[in-house]
């Protein structure tokens, strides 16, 4: 059987579709990153925003937390920051396996980093359910219920975004060594919530 003849005019037409369409990459480089990074500052700018109004109002009252405020207890949230410290450095496997081409270790560790985030997560709405104050005894009450109500609606997110990841990586090549942004934006914003953690746990539980 003969193969068939190669159309010299259809090679040529691939090589200049290939050629225009890094010529096209390099004038409209990919700024995603980049975005992803000014989102996290901005919403690093709000938790600082809420990080002075707190230590203001401890300025402010002559006794913090005010007469009558029950003593937050420490091994739950403890144990809740091993977790999410533990999780960045499970989530970053991730990554390193992508690079390696690994989608199934990438898979495992993302699954892994999301297990964590959720016990997290019932950590600390059981922590909410057995707390002997409301979100209205007071100032410092209301005060922790904000803070660590936000940073929970985070952690909900980026376990959104771990399993969007996840989801989306059951499509062969859909992730490789060369194409990984979506992982890499999903550490970023763990890592960016691990360490507002640490943050609110030093000022809300320790200070």
């Amino acid at each position: 059987m003969q193969s068939p003849a190669i159309d010299p005019a259809k090679t040529e037409q691939n090589h200049h579709h290939a050629a225009t369409v890094e010529a096209q990459h390099s004038e409209h480089p990919d700024h995603r990153l980049f975005g992803l990074v000014v989102f996290l500052v901005a919403e690093g700018m709000i938790f600082l925003g809420m990080f002075g109004a707190y230590f203001a109002f401890r300025a402010t009252l002559p006794e913090w937390p005010p007469t009558g405020t029950p003593e937050l207890e420490l091994l739950l949230p403890g144990i809740n920051t091993v977790i999410l410290i533990s999780s960045s450095f499970v989530i970053h496997n991730a990554d390193t396996a992508i690079k390696k081409n690994n989608v199934r270790g990438m898979q495992l560790w993302f699954a892994i980093t999301a297990i964590m985030g959720i016990i997290f997560l019932c950590g600390q709405i059981y922590e909410y359910k057995h707390l002997e104050f409301g979100l209205t005894t007071n100032l410092f009450a209301s005060a922790f219920y904000v803070l660590t109500g936000f940073h929970g609606l985070h952690v909900t997110i980026g376990v959104l975004a771990i399993l969007a990841v996840l989801w989306r990586s059951r499509k062969a090549n859909h992730y490789s060594d060369e194409q990984h942004f979506g992982i890499e934006a999903a550490e970023l914003y763990w890592h960016f919530v691990d360490v507002i953690w640490i943050v609110l746990f030093g000022i809300l539980y320790l200070l």
